[in-house]
């Protein structure tokens, strides 16, 4: 007798009362009892088998796969012996229930609460998946999968991690006894094919006039700050402003997980790496931004600055290294301002809060703040402009907004405009005189 055959049996021995009643809810779930039992006795098989072969790359896991279903299962269609091996072998050689969600391209986050609980972000709209892990295990074994092939390491000593999938995307782990639920990993997906200048004009994230100018600062060597809440798309525009950099010239990008997607040539990766489980070897933002100056760069991108590498971070875009780029957590361009006087203090230094303030406003130059809004979407709200000091007060002003009006229309998306604020950039001389052209229509 198959193996399909003797859990169908089993399930038949187990609830006589529910066949006798006709009672089809029991039916269906007896069906997925034996449809589930089924798989899990094909991968114990599977395994098995494997366990003698030497090898055990694609080609030979698939055909151990089908060995064991066309025993087993000969009377199951082949259409669904297809289905469960390809489940399985995502189970057995990839990331188990999270590869159709992975390879879902209107999927941009996966959250996982606990091996029962999945939810997935769609168009900015949160939903729960109807995909589950066997078990806690599983789920960590999944887990264990990702962390471990970029070198890190997840267990009750280290329960925190921060790692990334081989397209970039942005993984991070939190196991017991920190979480209560149960393991809880929550995966930032990043597009196959990074977005352009124009995804995002045509997304409504940026108007062509913004763009525009933010390609000139670019270009133009302006240190340039993109500031925003969590989710709200600022690697994306990072990596999109990171693109207007031209070829031929030095680039080194400085992470915790490598993220940014650059097409240029000449780009030196670093990446930051936590200690190990002797509580040895850390190497931190702040030490590769050190290491970065050494480096003879003509650019430094920093995918997020979060600590004391921001006074780094300022030092190096005071020093020559015009046209630097970063990310930092901010809910407005006041508010970034607060945040990196904040991050210098952290890096020790028993700086005044005045010579702060005069290396942020002589350092940065542009803020551009990223904003999701409640209907999902993500905009540019404000692009500003720091002009220097007015006392102890690092001044700045608007040269772009985006006006909400608070309304919305029958989708429940907000309507609103792009405006310029019809302030002339003080930047402009910077701009041009780095032979990049600049235009007054973009400010009227």
């Amino acid at each position: 007798m198959s193996l399909l055959k003797r859990l169908e049996q089993q399930s038949a021995d187990k609830s006589p009362k529910d066949h006798q009643n006709g009672d089809d809810t029991a039916a269906v779930e007896q069906a997925n009892d034996a449809h589930a039992r089924l798989k899990e006795l094909v991968r114990i098989r599977t395994i098995e088998a494997l366990n003698s072969v030497k090898e055990t790359g694609e080609k030979v896991v698939r055909e151990k796969l089908n060995e064991v279903l066309q025993i087993e299962a000969s009377s199951i269609p082949r259409l669904e012996r297809t289905q469960i091996a390809e489940e399985l072998y995502n189970d057995i050689m990839g990331y188990g229930p999270l590869e159709e969600l992975l390879f879902d391209p209107k999927v941009t986050e996966i959250m996982i609460n606990g091996y029962r609980q999945v939810f997935i972000e769609r168009k900015g709209r949160l939903h729960q998946a109807d995909v589950r892990f066997r078990d806690q295990e599983h789920l960590l074994n999944i887990i264990d999968r990702i962390v471990s092939s970029i070198g890190r390491h997840v267990d009750e000593a280290s329960p925190m991690v921060d790692a990334r999938l081989k397209d970039g995307s942005r993984v991070n782990v939190i196991i017991p006894p920190l979480s209560l639920v149960g393991p809880v990993m929550t995966i930032r997906k990043f597009s196959k094919t990074p977005f352009t200048s124009q995804d995002l004009i045509d997304f409504g994230s940026v108007s062509p006039k913004m763009m525009s100018f933010l390609e000139a600062c670019v270009k133009g060597r302006l240190n340039v700050i993109v500031s925003g809440g969590t989710g709200s798309g600022k690697t994306t525009l990072l990596n999109v402003l990171s693109s207007f950099i031209p070829g031929d010239e030095r680039i080194v990008t400085i992470e915790d997980a490598a993220e940014i997607q650059l097409n240029q040539t000449h780009v030196v990766t670093l990446e930051s790496r936590p200690d190990n489980t002797e509580g040895r070897g850390q190497v931190s933002i702040r030490d590769l931004v050190r290491n970065a100056l050494r480096m003879r760069p003509d650019r430094i991108i920093v995918g997020e600055v979060r600590s004391g590498e921001a006074l780094d971070m300022l030092q190096a875009m005071n020093t020559g290294h015009d046209g630097s780029l970063t990310t930092t957590h901010a809910n407005t361009p006041r508010d970034t301002i607060a945040r990196i006087e904040t991050m210098v203090m952290m890096a020790g230094m028993e700086l005044p809060l005045q010579a702060i303030r005069s290396q942020i406003s002589s350092a940065i130059d542009i803020i551009v703040q990223q904003m999701r809004l409640r209907d999902g979407s993500r905009r540019i709200v404000n692009i500003s402009e720091i002009t220097g000091m007015e006392g102890d007060i690092v001044s700045m002003q608007d040269i772009f907004v985006f006006d909400t009006q608070g309304k919305m229309d029958s989708q429940g998306k907000f309507k609103g405009k792009f405006k310029g604020t019809g302030v002339r950039p003080k930047c402009l001389e910077t701009i041009s005189g780095n032979g990049i052209a600049v235009y007054e229509e973009w400010f009227a």
